[in-house]
Formats: C-alpha cells, structure tokens, sequence
C-alpha cells in the first residue's frame, strides 16, 4: 500500500523558517513534489525533484527561499522554507508521480497534508 505522511508543519512568525518532511512508503517514485492550497484557493505546485535530485524545479513565489531535497535510502522528502512571508499559509501536500511536472492533477498520489500558517 502506498502511503505519503507529511510533517513539520507548524505556526512561525514571517521571516521565520520552518522544515517540512514527507516520509514514502509502499514503494519508490521518479518524481517527489510539495503542493500547498490555501483557503478559497486552487491546489498549486511549490516545488519538486526527481529520482536523481539532479533536476528541481520551483515556483517562481518561492524560488531562493525553499529548498527542496530527497533522502534515497530513507525514501523522504524534505522542502526547507526560509524567509517566510504571510502568503505562504496554506495546507502543504506531499505527492509522488512519475514526471516533473507542475499540473497537480497529474500526480497519482497524495498524501494528507500539514498546515502552515505564517503570521505577519
């Protein structure tokens, strides 16, 4: 059974950092990506990695802020958020699919989420 648990998530002041973490289980992915949604808003893609890590790709809001990265033999992957702004509040998925690509609906697999809430 395939299964994505996400954690780290937690409340920080702006400018504040915070380390979030997906932990893979029931097999191994091509590609690990982080997606968040906040209230009233679509699901969009912050950043992902593939099996090598030697490509990432980020969303231009976060790009030289958050750092994703992947732990192989752990089979986790972790997005370390630096300088964080009141707009980056939103629930924070992890997800797993064979390509890098931003279109969430393409990912085949998902996990439950943890919130991040950024006060300004």
């Amino acid at each position: 059974q395939v299964k994505l648990v996400e954690s780290g998530g937690g409340l920080v002041q702006a400018g504040g950092s915070l380390r979030l973490s997906c932990a893979a289980s029931g097999r191994s992915f091509n590609v690990m990506g982080w997606f968040r949604q906040a209230p009233g808003k679509e699901r969009e893609f912050v950043a992902g990695i593939s099996w090598s890590g030697g490509s990432t790709y980020y969303a231009d809001s976060v790009k030289g802020r958050f750092t994703i990265s992947r732990d192989y033999a752990k089979n986790t992957v972790d997005l370390q958020m630096i300088l964080l702004k009141p707009e980056d509040t939103a629930v924070y998925y992890c997800a797993a699919n064979p390509f890098l690509v931003t279109d969430p609906a393409a990912y085949d697999y998902w996990g439950r989420g943890t919130q991040v809430t950024v006060s300004s």
